[in-house]
């Protein structure tokens, strides 16, 4: 076989040009190795076990301003969180308590309680529970007006 010079010259700068990329590549792959294996983990000391409760129910409810729930009980009880505005709660026979963002309220199971909006701003609310929800009687004007305090 009779090859051309220039034949030659582009065969080495291929060949040259596949060596270059395949050295970079690797220089990058070996000094990123400890970035990417931060990334595949963002815990420490192990690995925690995620399980998903079949029951359980979380949901964001916005309340407008003087809206409130029925008096009513949860089986496992219940786990409130005021994301914006200003949220009122109360337990059958306990003071009304004012509820800002980021203050969690927890209600025990079977204990009877309302929660809602202030009369005057909205809530929007974050709500997680587990079972079922008894429903009872409607919060009456009186008792959703009544004596407010922050916790």
């Amino acid at each position: 076989m009779n090859h051309s010079p220039n034949a030659n010259i582009k065969t080495k700068e291929m060949l040259t040009s596949v060596c270059a990329a395949l050295a970079l590549a690797a220089v990058v792959f070996v000094t990123q190795i400890d970035s990417i294996s931060a990334q595949a983990s963002n815990f420490q000391g192990g690995s925690p076990t995620v399980s998903q409760a079949p029951d359980m129910t979380s949901i964001r409810i916005l309340f407008p301003a003087g809206v409130r729930s029925s008096w009513h009980t949860h089986t496992w009880g219940q786990l409130l969180m005021i994301e914006e505005g200003v949220g009122m709660h109360q337990t059958r026979g306990g003071p009304i308590y004012e509820q800002l963002p980021g203050e969690p309220w927890w209600t025990g199971p079977d204990i009877e309680h309302w929660h809602g909006a202030h009369p005057d701003i909205d809530a929007h609310q974050l709500t997680i529970y587990e079972g079922s929800v008894v429903w009872l009687d409607p919060v009456t004007d009186d008792q959703y007006n009544g004596m407010r305090m922050r916790p």
